[in-house]
């Protein structure tokens, strides 16, 4: 797609004040996908110079100008490995070519708000914090799940953008559960939900997502039964808070939600309940 109104376009100059008509380039694969008669100017990240992806003890940085090609390649180190496969499938529910995979950025996927983001549902996942970054060089932390706040909309301020993400380490290591619906092979997601229990105290964290029109939450101190997953869901997405667009109507969304979590919840429990076994069957006897 070609943008006609843009008159300018560069790398960044952070000295430079924000103007109407700006707007953040990262891969460009949202931006050049559509017109775009409000903008005038791109601000070209792509030169930021950021590392893509960065081990730190307290967790993963995840660069917002970091490609989905580039998180799908990297390899999770040590105890995070066990989210190997979990990070696969989130890259994999693009459904894009791999001319999408080597521009679209994990920053632009966030930024864009669409509930059916998959870097949205992965991270919110992992409790994901955003560094965010205003233009006089001041920062701030939001959670992911704060970070997305409406159907394509953004806590995000006038200028102010997406510097990193980063997956706390002890989120890392939990052990998670996915699944996914859409209304064709190869559609957008309808819903996506992702479990997560923490080895060390128990606990599950469900996320909720595609088929809200912002990231769900739900937090257990230990797994819940069917009936009290059930009206957790119903507290936490009332009546009109379904995203409802031609990939799926509201009611439907509810339905595989429901159906999708009540899965995870007992995916997650057996494999509890099989790690256990398998710890009191290698302690030592007596």
């Amino acid at each position: 797609m070609d943008l006609h109104t843009i008159t300018e376009s560069g790398p960044v100059h952070w000295a430079e004040p924000w103007r109407p008509g700006d707007a953040w380039l990262g891969g460009g694969t949202y931006l050049f996908s559509e017109p775009q008669p409000h903008l005038r100017r791109l601000r070209d990240l792509s030169g930021a110079g950021w590392p893509p992806l960065t081990v730190r003890p307290e967790g993963l940085e995840i660069a917002a100008t970091c490609t989905v090609a580039q998180l799908s390649r990297f390899v999770l180190p040590g105890g995070w490995a066990v989210n190997q496969q979990l990070v696969t499938q989130c890259c994999r529910s693009f459904l894009a070519s791999f001319k999408i995979w080597n521009m679209a950025t994990v920053g632009g996927n966030l930024c864009n708000a669409l509930p059916a983001g998959p870097m949205i549902s992965l991270t919110a996942a992992l409790d994901g914090v955003c560094l965010l970054r205003a233009l006089d060089g001041g920062e701030r932390r939001l959670p992911v799940a704060e970070l997305v706040t409406g159907a394509g909309q953004n806590a995000l301020g006038e200028g102010e953008l997406l510097r990193s993400v980063t997956l706390p380490d002890a989120a890392l290591r939990g052990r998670t559960a996915f699944r996914r619906a859409s209304l064709h092979r190869h559609g957008r997601s309808a819903a996506l939900l992702i479990g997560r229990l923490d080895p060390v105290d128990g606990s599950l964290t469900l996320t909720v997502t595609a088929s809200t029109v912002r990231p769900v939450l739900l937090w257990f101190p230990l797994p819940p039964g069917a009936g009290e997953l059930r009206r957790a869901l119903g507290s936490a997405v009332p009546d009109g808070s379904w995203f409802d667009d031609i990939h799926g109507l509201p009611d439907w969304r509810r339905h595989m939600t429901l159906r999708l979590a009540e899965e995870i919840r007992r995916e997650l429990q057996d494999r509890e309940v099989r790690d256990r076994e398998d710890q009191e069957r290698s302690a030592p006897c007596g």
